[in-house]
């Protein structure tokens, strides 16, 4: 690997154009090239971005021998098949969250990944934001005990649109795996793998899920409650309860800043650890440390961690009569 990594972004849409902008504050890690099915898009977003190529094919991308690594931001059911064409390729990848739109394309991924060795992370931002680290050190550290429940929600308040992706079912829209994923993945990186998932909610006209809350159950009685909403905003909350006290994270958690650690007998702590540029330079800079030291995946957002939280939105998914699939016409 070149001392400095160079970067393809494939999908220059709204997520992209800010993710893009922190590489200007990772060491050692650059942009080079786009890709969209769109040459004139690809153009626009390598000219406002000052990147070297631009490409009006997925696969002139792949085929791009000064590219390492491939940031993922097209529509969720896009990411299977752009994936496995990839890893054939030999490109590793940092794929947008939902990592695909069902459990049996994520699996699929996976499987090749590990098959071929090549690397790929989730980009859950969520995970390496300072706070969510001061957030895990403290619970490994034993400030609350024994972590008993998680509490979290977020939701925004969309008007509906059948044309808009958030709500179109075959580009992945609906509420869960465009914010539930957030929730579901908090409370997994806590808690780990539930016995049972619960989920209740209602569907847009589209087929897409418009609300959803899920109750995730262990054999043990620990427990996460979480909710997520494209009707209505939600304030963004989260809530790491333990036996010997709890952890607040001040809105909005999937990216905060403050953390608010109350134990027994004691003072609630404030704890602030801003981010680096916008809070994406952290998971940047994470796939480069891994490609780096050689490693095939990361273990703050491990392969089998995106697997379970995919999982429990499939299930969520089914229990509210959404059926997400993967697309099979991206390249």
């Amino acid at each position: 690997m070149s001392a400095e990594i160079r970067w393809g972004i494939v999908g220059p849409g709204r997520i992209a154009e800010k993710v893009v902008e922190d590489f200007a504050v990772v060491d050692g890690a650059r942009a080079v090239a786009v890709a969209s099915r769109s040459q004139e898009r690809a153009d626009g977003f390598a000219a406002r971005h000052g990147l070297d190529r631009a490409y009006g094919s997925y696969r002139e991308i792949l085929a791009d021998p000064d590219v390492d690594v491939l940031y993922v931001a097209t529509p969720h059911p896009h990411h299977h098949q752009f994936a496995l064409a990839a890893l054939r390729a030999g490109k590793a990848l940092l794929v947008e969250k939902a990592f695909t739109a069902t459990t049996a394309g994520a699996a699929e991924v996976v499987d090749l990944a590990r098959e071929t060795g090549t690397f790929v992370m989730e980009a859950m931002w969520t995970r390496f934001q300072p706070a969510v680290v001061a957030l895990n050190e403290l619970v490994a550290d034993g400030a609350i005990g024994e972590v008993r429940s998680v509490q979290a929600d977020l939701g925004v308040s969309r008007e509906y649109d059948p044309v808009d992706r958030l709500f179109a079912l075959e580009l992945g829209g609906g509420a869960l795996l465009d914010l539930g994923v957030y929730v579901v993945s908090f409370a997994q990186m806590l808690l780990g793998t539930p016995d049972r998932v619960v989920a209740t909610g209602s569907l847009f006209p589209s087929g897409a899920d418009a609300e959803a809350a899920i109750l995730l159950g262990f054999d043990d009685g620990r427990n996460a409650a979480l909710t997520t909403s494209l009707k209505y905003a939600l304030p963004g909350t989260a809530r790491v309860v333990g036996t010997k006290g709890w952890i607040d994270v001040v809105p909005r958690f999937h990216h905060p800043q403050t953390i608010v650690l109350h134990r027994d007998g004691a003072e609630p702590e404030e704890i602030t650890r801003p981010q680096t540029g916008a809070g994406y330079a952290h998971e940047l800079a994470e796939v480069g440390e891994c490609l780096r030291a050689g490693r095939t995946e990361s273990a703050v957002m491990p392969l089998a961690d995106t697997l379970v939280v995919q999982d429990v939105l499939g299930q969520a998914a089914d229990q509210l009569g959404v059926r997400h699939a993967e697309a099979v016409d991206v390249l």
